[in-house]
Formats: structure tokens, C-alpha cells, sequence
């Protein structure tokens, strides 16, 4: 017989105190202990029992040892109308927790009861995988998946998790992390399972005999393709073609559309009627033309050039294949081309091949099973090319330094006596440096309006005039030091595509005088005839690069830096230019910087001009000696940087980067411009990504 442990019906009436109720319970059930071990269901009733004496009281029943957090307060009510087993408190002591938001973490025999926000970071029990306690016990279970992806499982599942418990996603090894009750886990896990499955079937190969696959890939695509705009992932569907096994690869979520698709695949795969049809193939980023020869030396097996006119073209002695005839792009392709060949040929069925440059397509007349592989090639050749981005540096410092320091003499005061008289002195240099020189120039410097003395500090003392009138200068003392620094920075930028030459020419165009005539006759004016050629004078970059698989650039380079030398340009013979080039062919990875080529010359030169044994002496030497010194320095470097652009978003890139450099110096030259009364503001570039257009001019008022 099952004693009935609810004491509620021995007790006089509502009015004794609660607490003294309880306490009368936890004594009956103390005293009751030998007896109640052979029981095996109890009768729970507590109604507004405070949290800590249920507690204990379970604690009697089911020898649990429980640790109680200080914030654990408030009253559950528990009711049980016939007994239960005696294992059944504990879960019910948990569920009535649970509701005012507490949660139990047993761990080494201890039950600690705390609230449900900080349950999840207390040494709850861990389990991978399936099964594991039950109940409302917090565990932290670890999910891992098989198909689906960790975090976009993430946002299904917080909802069915309650707000103060946690799931994390391990993008590593693809699991889940959920800390919750153990009843809520088990829930999980099935939901966890139904979605965790492969998401369509399997690819599904369909071979083709007739029509070409990558037609059909083509027009599949188009029709059902990701294309399409549905929202629904399981309406979509991906076809390729796999020309090496002339067959298409289909895959989708949608049974029903696979379906559709193979009977549209059978229905289309059908021979055509007349052998050698037409086929005109539009191509999408190679040149017509360029392919059209290509396919012509496939054919023919000749590799030079076409020759104008069809070809004909025969099939091996004893050979089963297809033969066809092919004409230039050039020529005109008559509608049918007859085959002239003999022995395994095909009878009438010619064909040629024809480049329409217009719009970018190749006419082709060809047996189907000759066509099916001029397909395929055509296919593998029409590939979007990449380009190749390249900045060169142009580096040029040089330093020029110069210095001259001479004293000269003369003296002719005796040129203005009679008889025998001693003039002389020393003179250096020439022009106006010169004493002689600069006494000429002091003469005719009324006429000509210039003393034309040399520049630097010139130093001199002129005792009279000499018999002739001319300025009797008795000494010339020169000092003159220069200094010359240069800093050249240019950065030629050239985009083209993989193996086409691109060229930049920056500077001018100077015209070099040939050759001359002039003819006289009896007239006094003569007629002169000249001729010029004009060439280029400046910065000129010419570069054809070429791009590996392996992500490596070779370019072929040529570089020149020329300039005409200062005041060459209107001479008779023509002026001079300094010239630097280079010309090589180097190899680059991607975005690396590689050096070209450069000069470093360093130069020094002395002169001295001096009176033999007086210009030797110490000290006194310097006045019959005359000494120039100068020392050149030049640095000059070229550098490149290949870039790779293989989409849109890369040269998209490089664009905007130089876009927004020019927009701020065009800002930087407007700052304190002052225009003219009614002008707008200074024109600009208009921001990157809106159209270019024309800039209007202010409407007038």
C-alpha cells in the first residue's frame, strides 16, 4: 500500500501558518526515513512554498545534495493529484524552477541552483552528438553538420532557444554550440537532423549526339539558368558543357525541372536535314578575323599566310574523317563549296569559313562532325584576355657644381710714350673673363649698351687710357662658383591588353634640317630650299607584355628620355639632344617592382691656366694663375610595376584611384583663383561614377 505523504488533509484549517506546515512535513518525512526507503511513489503538494524548503524537502526524498545561490529567491506551487514515483521530484522541483527563471547545474554530486542567465558559464555538462540526459537540466551540446553551413543555421535556430541561453557556430569544423535545457536539446537535435541533408541531387551527365553542347549550354542557360530572377534556389538550375565528352552536366534542386530539362535536351538533339548547314557563331571577346585564320591553319594544316581563294582541302589516303574547302576572310565565300577531294571525302558536303568583321562572328559551312569540333575550339580561343597595368618611375638627379678663381694683369702705360717701352701681362679665359676681352667690351660699351663682363665677382683697377683710347685695366680679379641641382620624377602609366604593344610619347616634336638648296641667278635675292625631319623629343615608353598561367608578366620594353641641350635649339647645324634609352626584356611577377636599368656617373674636372715657375710659387703663384674646377653628378633609374587585370572590378580599381588624384589637384590649382566678374566656378572633373559630359557654359542672365 502507497502511504500517502501530503499532510495537507490532517491539518485543522487554512489559518496555521504555512511555515509551520512545512516544517511539521520535513519532520514527518525525517522520522519516516526506514520506512519510506521501501516506498517507491510520494504525493507532492506545496502550494506557495517558499523555494529553499521545497528544496530541502526534495533533497529528503530523492538524496540529492543542492547548493542554493543567494538570488534564488520567491515561492513555486507544486501539485500532484495521485502519486508519483519518487525519481519524478527532482524533475518536477526543475520544471517549477525553470518557470521563475531559475536553472540546476549538477556537477560532482552537487545540484547548484542559480538563475538561468548565468547557468550556461558554470561547468554544465557537455555532450556531443546525439542522446544525453533529459529534462530541464542545462547542458551545452556541440552539433557538428554534414551539408548545411554552421552560421546560416545560426538565425533558424535562436529563435527555438530561450533569450538567457546561447548558440555559437564554429566555422572551422562546421558545428553548432548550444547551451539550453536538456528536453529543449533533444528538440534540437531532430530539428537539426531533418535540415542537416544534401540539398538536391546528384549532377546529372546527358550525352549528346547531334547538336553542339556548347550551343546548347548556351541556350539552357538562358532559360534556366541563375539568370532566371527566381528568389527560390530549388527553381534554378546550372548546365555545362564538357566538350571533351560532348555532354552536358545539369544540375538542380528541383526534380521536376531536371526533368523538364532533359526532355527539351532530347527534343533539341536531333540531326539536321541537310548536311554541311550554316552556322553563324557570334564571339564575345576574340577578334573574328584573327580566328577566322586560326581555324583556317587547323583545317588546312598550313601555317602561313591564306591564300586568297578556297582551298581545298582532302582528307587522308584511307582516312574515314570529313574534308571541307576554306576561304580568306577577304575573298568572298560562295554558298556552297564543292569538295574536290578524292577517296574518303564526303561527297558534296564542302564547307568554308567566313569572318564577318562587322559584328564580330564567324560564318561556318561544315559537316557536323567537323563543325562539333571547330565548336569546341572556337570556344576554348574566346576567352575574355587580360591586361596588363603598368606605372614606370623615372628617376633623374643630377648636380652640377663649378668654380673659378684667377687674378690677371697688364700694363699699357708705356704704349703711350715714344721710343722703346715694355708692356704686358697675363691674360686667361676668353669672352668677357678675358682682360683683353673685357677691355674691348668696356670700349664699345657705349655702342653695343653692355659691358659684357662675365658673371661671378669681378675685381678690377684702370689706371688711364692707353694711346688708342682704350681703357688702360691694370688688374682683373674673377671669382665665380655655380651650383646646378636637377630632381625628375616621371610616371608614364600604359594599360593595354595580354600581347599587344602599347606606346606613350610625352614632349615634342622638333624639326632637324636635312638637307638645303639654294639658287641664285641674275636676280640679287636667292630662293632657298630646305627640308626638315621631325622627330620626337621627350618621353617615349613602348611596352608589349605577355602573361604566363603561373601569374608571371614578360614584357618587352623600350624606354627614351631625350631633351635638347639649352641653347642648341636655333642653331644653323641644328640642335642638339641628349638621348637615354633603354631596351630589354625582363620578366615580373604580379604587382612586383623590378628595376630596368639606370646611370650613375660621377665626373670632376680641373683646369688651371698659369705663367710657368711664377704660377708655381706659393702664395704669390695665385697671381699669375688661373684655376677652374667643376664636378657633374647624375642618378638616373627606371622602374616598373606590372598589375594584372583579369575582371571589371580590377581596372575599375586603378580608374577611380587616378580619377580621385586628379579631381585634388585640380581642386589644389583652383584654392585663391580670382575669375572674371559673371564666371562660375574653375571646371572640374565630375565626381567619380557619374557620366561624362561635356561641361556647358553659364547660361547668361
Amino acid at each position: 500500500m502507497t502511504p500517502d505523504l501530503n499532510p495537507w488533509p490532517q491539518l485543522p484549517n487554512s489559518r496555521m501558518p504555512r511555515l509551520l506546515c512545512l516544517t511539521l512535513l520535513v519532520a514527518a518525512l525525517t522520522l519516516m526515513g526506514p520506512a519510506r526507503a521501501e516506498e517507491d511513489k510520494v504525493t507532492l503538494n506545496f502550494v506557495n512554498a517558499d523555494i529553499e524548503t521545497v528544496t530541502k524537502a526534495v533533497s529528503q526524498i530523492t538524496g540529492k545534495n543542492f547548493l542554493l545561490d543567494p538570488r534564488v529567491k520567491g515561492t513555486v506551487n507544486v501539485v500532484s493529484s495521485k502519486p508519483v514515483p519518487q525519481s519524478l521530484a527532482y524533475h518536477f522541483l526543475l520544471s517549477a524552477l525553470r518557470m521563475q527563471g531559475f536553472a540546476a547545474v549538477e556537477n560532482n554530486g552537487v545540484v547548484r541552483i542559480m538563475p538561468e542567465a548565468d547557468a550556461k558559464t558554470h561547468g554544465s555538462q557537455a555532450i556531443k552528438g546525439g542522446g544525453g540526459p533529459s529534462g530541464d537540466q542545462m547542458l551545452t551540446k556541440v552539433f557538428p553538420l554534414k551539408y548545411e553551413s554552421a552560421p546560416l543555421m545560426v538565425p533558424i535556430l535562436r529563435p527555438l532557444i530561450a533569450p538567457n541561453n546561447s548558440i555559437n557556430a564554429n566555422v572551422n569544423n562546421n558545428s553548432l554550440i548550444i547551451s539550453d535545457y536538456a528536453d529543449n536539446l533533444a528538440r534540437l537535435e531532430k530539428i537539426i537532423a531533418a535540415l542537416d541533408t544534401s540539398s538536391g541531387a546528384e549532377p546529372l551527365v546527358i550525352p549528346i549526339r547531334y547538336a553542339s553542347v556548347i550551343d546548347l549550354a548556351s541556350t539552357l542557360n538562358r532559360l534556366y539558368g541563375d539568370g532566371s530572377g527566381s528568389p527560390d534556389a530549388s527553381q534554378r538550375a546550372t548546365v555545362l558543357a564538357d566538350a571533351r565528352s560532348n555532354s552536358l552536366v545539369v544540375r538542380s534542386d528541383n526534380p521536376g525541372k531536371l526533368a523538364r530539362i532533359r526532355a527539351l535536351i532530347d527534343t533539341l538533339d536531333q540531326p539536321t536535314a541537310v548536311a554541311g548547314n550554316i552556322h553563324v557563331v557570334y564571339l564575345k571577346n576574340a577578334e573574328a578575323v584573327k580566328v577566322a585564320q586560326t581555324l583556317r591553319a587547323i583545317v588546312t594544316g598550313d601555317t602561313g599566310a591564306p591564300a586568297a581563294g578556297l582551298t581545298p582541302l582532302s582528307a587522308n589516303a584511307g582516312s574515314q574523317q570529313p574534308s571541307m574547302s576554306v576561304a580568306p576572310a577577304s575573298a568572298p565565300a560562295p554558298a556552297v563549296a564543292q569538295n574536290t577531294a578524292s577517296g574518303g571525302g564526303i561527297g558534296s558536303g564542302g564547307g568554308y569559313i567566313q569572318a564577318d568583321a562587322t559584328n564580330n562572328a564567324l560564318i561556318i559551312t561544315a559537316p557536323e562532325a567537323v563543325y562539333q569540333n571547330l565548336r569546341r575550339v572556337i570556344e576554348m580561343l574566346d576567352k575574355r584576355r587580360a591586361q596588363v597595368f603598368v606605372e614606370a618611375l623615372i628617376v633623374e638627379l643630377s648636380s652640377d657644381r663649378a668654380s673659378e678663381f684667377g687674378v690677371q694683369w697688364q700694363d699699357f702705360s708705356g704704349a703711350s710714350r715714344s721710343g722703346a717701352q715694355v708692356i704686358g701681362g697675363t691674360n686667361f679665359g676668353s669672352g668677357g673673363s678675358n682682360i683683353l676681352g673685357l677691355i674691348q667690351n668696356v670700349a664699345t660699351a657705349r655702342t653695343t649698351g653692355s659691358l659684357g663682363i662675365s658673371p661671378g665677382l669681378n675685381l678690377g683697377i684702370i689706371a688711364g687710357n692707353t694711346a688708342g683710347g682704350l681703357p688702360n685695366l691694370g688688374i682683373l680679379a674673377r671669382f665665380l662658383e655655380t651650383e646646378a641641382n636637377a630632381n625628375i620624377l616621371s610616371t608614364p602609366n600604359l594599360l593595354t591588353l595580354d600581347n599587344e604593344e602599347a606606346r606613350i610619347v610625352i614632349g615634342r616634336n622638333v624639326p632637324f634640317l636635312t638637307g638645303q638648296y639654294a639658287q641664285t641667278g641674275n636676280t640679287a635675292t636667292a630662293t632657298p630650299f630646305q627640308t626638315y625631319d621631325r622627330k620626337d623629343v621627350g618621353l617615349t615608353l613602348k611596352i608589349r607584355p605577355q602573361i604566363s598561367e603561373g601569374g608571371i608578366v614578360r614584357m618587352q620594353i623600350f624606354q627614351e628620355a631625350s631633351s635638347i641641350q639649352e641653347g642648341t635649339l636655333s642653331n644653323a647645324s641644328g640642335p642638339i639632344t641628349n638621348k637615354r634609352s633603354i631596351e630589354t626584356a625582363v620578366v615580373v611577377d604580379d604587382g612586383g617592382i623590378v628595376v630596368i636599368g639606370g646611370l650613375i656617373e660621377d665626373s670632376y674636372g680641373m683646369g688651371e691656366d698659369k705663367v710657368p715657375l711664377l704660377g708655381d710659387v706659393p702664395v704669390l703663384g695665385a697671381l699669375f694663375r688661373y684655376d677652374t674646377r667643376k664636378r657633374t653628378k647624375t642618378n638616373l633609374m627606371v622602374f616598373l610595376r606590372p598589375q594584372i587585370i583579369r575582371d571589371a572590378a580590377g581596372y575599375q580599381s586603378v580608374t577611380s584611384d587616378r580619377y580621385d588624384y586628379v579631381i585634388g589637384e585640380q581642386r589644389k590649382s583652383a584654392e585663391g583663383a580670382t575669375l572674371m566678374w559673371g564666371e562660375k566656378g574653375v571646371p572640374t572633373l565630375p565626381p567619380a561614377g557619374s557620366p561624362l559630359t561635356v561641361p556647358r557654359s553659364p547660361a547668361k542672365p
